[in-house]
């Protein structure tokens, strides 16, 4: 029974949380229902990535069978119009997690934390139907997505995708290599919780080894601004993107784990010791 309360007591929570960050923001965030709000989604998804109608970032048939299935998409608005969207797909029944395929808001509302109160709303969703994760990808070379994953929501990643996507057909990914990090962000985890209370204003410091372990820390850098890199210079961009590959992986593939990020810094990544170590 016990149990019980704190689940009941930790959803309300965060129902809770989404109400406030989206009051703070000005938006209203709920569900979209039915063929005319799914393609309202649609069109909007297909703004941001500069798509045409005959390239949707789904195929319509999809986001009506993902709509009659129970996943989420959701929609915020601001004054009463669209300004941003998600969709989440459930995995595997036995993982309990939603795998957050996509999350956009209009170009004048970046960094207004319109995409904060989608995904808490988002969290809130996820946990009244007994989800405990969300997992989803971005580009790593993508500073501010990072800090915002991070930092922000107290979600990590978990896993270097290269590629992961082949070539796509819009205006943010034409040209380059879709390699991705995949985030997992642990919806009960009391560091999640602590910045969802707090409204993501909180920093903080990554998380630190058990103590029988000795660890050894790396940093693997990223440029502050890809996106006007590539710009300025798609050949210094394309450099980073294949430096970062080479980096991240190596750390990750030797059993490093990402513990946090930093603006200027990148990425900061904890290494196991083999001396002092416990099976």
């Amino acid at each position: 029974m016990a149990d019980a309360r704190q689940s009941e007591a930790l959803v309300a929570q965060a129902v809770a949380d989404a109400e406030r960050a989206a009051a703070r923001t000005g938006v209203v965030v709920r569900e979209m229902h039915g063929s005319v709000e799914e393609s309202e989604v649609l069109d909007l998804l297909a703004l941001i990535w500069g798509r045409t109608p005959a390239n949707p970032v789904v195929p319509k048939e999809i986001m009506r069978v993902l709509g009659k299935t129970g996943n989420y998409i959701a929609g915020a608005f601001l004054d009463g119009e669209l300004v941003g969207a998600a969709l989440g797909l459930h995995s595997s029944p036995e993982r309990l997690t939603l795998h957050s395929h996509i999350t956009g808001v209009v170009p004048g509302l970046v960094g207004k934390s319109v995409g904060y109160a989608i995904k808490l709303h988002q969290r809130a969703w996820a946990l009244e139907r007994g989800i405990d994760i969300i997992e989803w990808t971005f580009d790593p070379l993508v500073s501010r997505n990072a800090n915002f994953n991070i930092n922000k929501l107290g979600a990590l990643p978990v896993e270097y995708l290269e590629n992961f996507y082949g070539e796509m057909p819009d205006t943010i990914n034409a040209g380059d290599l879709t390699d991705r990090l995949l985030v997992r962000w642990y919806l009960r985890e009391p560091r999640a919780c602590a910045l969802a209370e707090a409204g993501g204003a909180q920093a903080p410091a990554p998380a630190t080894a058990p103590a029988q372990q000795r660890s050894l820390v790396a940093a693997v850098a990223v440029p502050d601004d890809i996106e006007g890199l590539r710009r300025t210079d798609p050949g210094a961009a394309k450099a980073w993107r294949s430096t970062v590959r080479t980096e991240l992986t190596e750390h990750l593939n030797s059993g490093a784990r990402i513990v946090g990020f930093q603006r200027g810094t990148g990425y900061i990544l904890q290494h196991a010791s083999t001396e002092g170590e416990q099976d």
